[in-house]
């Protein structure tokens, strides 16, 4: 059985949001995107920024969320 890593994610001086999940980067969000992400996962617990996080990265819907 393996271990799934969680989401991390990293605002930037530059505005960007990058999120990565073990070590890697999965996405850069910039923008719109990057703020309306950081307004989402201000106050949340972390079950809610995983959620989110993943929904930005793509990887939702896999059939066991």
């Amino acid at each position: 059985m393996s271990v799934v890593e969680p989401f991390a994610f990293r605002a930037r001086a530059s505005g960007e949001v990058a999120i990565t999940r073990g070590g890697k980067t999965v996405t850069v969000l910039r923008g719109d995107a990057a703020r309306r992400f950081l307004a989402r996962v201000e106050g949340a617990d972390e079950a809610a920024r995983q959620r989110e996080m993943a929904r930005a990265t793509g990887n939702y819907k896999r059939g066991n969320e």
